[in-house]
């Protein structure tokens, strides 16, 4: 029986994609590095702000020297305070999915490499209505994901066991989290990634909808 879910915060239970790509090519622009278009974000997304400013800035190359870095990491962030609500929204049905969830006795958390501030922020703004048990984004003394940090520390947090325990994402830097930590894995086919990718890292599971998610807390 599931008595925890984690989820996976972007491409998950909030549509980030285009805050994210604005914020990054904001940056990238301001140092005169090209920009890309928002649809390629969903494949730059996803290991953290330090390695999605490696890829959008096409690192490795002479100009991206470790104190630009730093420079598009500060814009970046700079802008994405400020900017992180503008077109972010959830999913459809991740609002009745939280609900039931919690009508049932079911806890949820998130586990995230995105930095934790705006994980909290993004979270604690658009579902403010859904009680966490944890909202845990990238922060120090926790390696960012496919490190088991964050799912083992949620875990040991509510006392749930990784047999009780399902994680929910939308890429295989989830499936592989999950795999890490021992506990069964559901992709989201809405997500940023696509089915492809889940099942070809070995998704356990993959959910067309939330009702899917729901049925699996059951069946496991």
């Amino acid at each position: 029986m599931i008595r925890l879910c984690i989820f996976d915060l972007d491409g998950t239970l909030v549509d980030s994609l285009k805050d994210l790509a604005n914020a990054m090519n904001t940056a990238l622009e301001a140092q005169g590095f090209g920009t890309h278009d928002i649809q390629k974000y969903r494949f730059l997304v996803g290991s953290g702000l330090s390695v999605l400013a490696d890829r959008a800035a096409l690192a490795p190359n002479e100009r991206y020297t470790p104190e630009v870095k730093e420079k598009i990491l500060a814009d970046f962030s700079s802008y994405y305070e400020l900017h992180c609500l503008d077109n972010t929204v959830p999913f459809k049905g991740v609002d009745a999915l939280l609900k039931e969830l919690k009508k049932r006795g079911v806890l949820f958390a998130v586990n995230s490499n995105k930095p934790d501030a705006f994980t909290k922020k993004i979270v604690k703004a658009l579902l403010p209505e859904h009680d966490f048990s944890v909202i845990c984004g990238k922060r120090d003394g926790f390696e960012r994901k496919p490190s088991p940090d964050g799912a083992n520390h949620i875990m040991y947090t509510v006392s749930a066991s990784p047999e009780e325990t399902l994680y929910i994402g939308d890429s295989d830097v989830d499936v592989l989290t999950a795999k890490n930590a021992g506990i069964s894995f559901c992709g989201v086919s809405w997500g940023f990634r696509g089915k492809d990718e889940l099942r070809s890292a070995g998704a356990d599971f993959i959910a067309d909808s939330t009702q899917d998610i729901l049925d699996l807390t059951e069946s496991l």
